[in-house]
């Protein structure tokens, strides 16, 4: 599990100055071409977009410098921190002074790749990285099959970053679909999790809201979406509607199918005050049962 147990609540002073208890998340939903140095460069403008508009958090979508097809991958991959795409992500986590959770990208670690999302702070430092836990291998109706262990390796840790802005988790598309994991990571200080995902035209408009909105819901915290826009000449076509759900479930705010950047506040006395209200996390039965992370054993 990355991280440690933060000392940032709302409020919280830090050398003498008192740190606020919100703060503005941008999403930028762009659209992902074969080719990458044109997707860094979208990346790029909307990231200075979202940072002049005065987000401090800034999210891209899942594998934005690439399309999102299993047999690319290894293409598109790159090592840390040498690669292109991480390095345009630090540099302009340092130069805007914001956090980056740079969606994900194909990273190319010794003889494996994984499906992994950086995470920036506003020095330009590496904050965490998380790789993709649950591999998205499947095969649905309306003819969209995926197999990304042909081409991928799986994750092993959980990521909970500490933050001046707050406790950020971070976990990639298919991951949202095990509760277990988002249970731990609120139970690890969780107060927003970035999710970086591409939904499908058969996933999307089934489960996409629903399943952002539940988890938001059970653990009374931040969830944010981001997602490619929409592309209907792509092999793979992303749903879009990226979004920010808040932890009584409302949608902050939701994007359309094409290209744009949403905003929305982040509240942390709000996370509080649900938690005061229904206090679900305190009323669980850990006499009766419980979760832990398992670490993989060291080889």
């Amino acid at each position: 599990m990355a991280g440690v147990r933060s000392s940032r609540q709302a409020g919280f002073e830090k050398g003498g100055a008192r740190l606020p208890s919100s703060f503005k998340v941008g999403v930028c939903q762009l659209k992902v071409s074969p080719q990458k140095n044109e997707n860094l460069q979208k990346a790029k403008e909307m990231i200075m977009e979202a940072a002049g508009r005065g987000a401090h958090l800034v999210v891209l979508p899942e594998m934005f410098n690439c399309p999102y097809q299993a047999r690319l991958f290894l293409e598109y991959a790159e090592s840390f921190p040498e690669g292109p795409s991480v390095r345009m992500l630090a540099g302009l986590a340092r130069a805007r002074r914001i956090y980056v959770v740079g969606g994900s990208i194909p990273e190319r670690a010794g003889d494996c790749v994984y499906n992994t999302s950086f995470i920036f702070g506003p020095e330009g430092e590496l904050l965490g990285r998380h790789r993709k836990i649950h591999l998205f291998d499947v095969d649905l109706p309306g003819g969209v099959r995926v197999q990304e262990s042909s081409t991928l390796s799986a994750g092993s840790e959980m990521t909970v970053i500490s933050t001046d802005l707050c406790r950020l988790g971070v976990a990639v598309c298919y991951d949202i679909r095990f509760p277990e994991l988002f249970r731990l990571m609120a139970l690890g200080g969780a107060q927003v999790i970035a999710v970086p995902a591409a939904f499908n035209l058969t996933t999307g408009p089934a489960h996409w809201k629903i399943t952002f909105r539940v988890r938001a819901v059970d653990n009374q915290l931040y969830l944010v979406g981001a997602s490619p826009a929409r592309d209907e000449s792509s092999g793979y076509v992303a749903y879009g509607h990226s979004l920010v759900v808040g932890p009584w479930g409302e949608v902050l705010a939701e994007a359309a199918e094409g290209e744009e950047i949403i905003y929305a506040e982040v509240d942390l006395e709000k996370i509080e005050k649900v938690r005061r209200q229904l206090p679900l996390l305190q009323h669980r039965r850990d006499d009766l049962y419980e979760l832990i992370f398992k670490q993989p054993e060291q080889k």
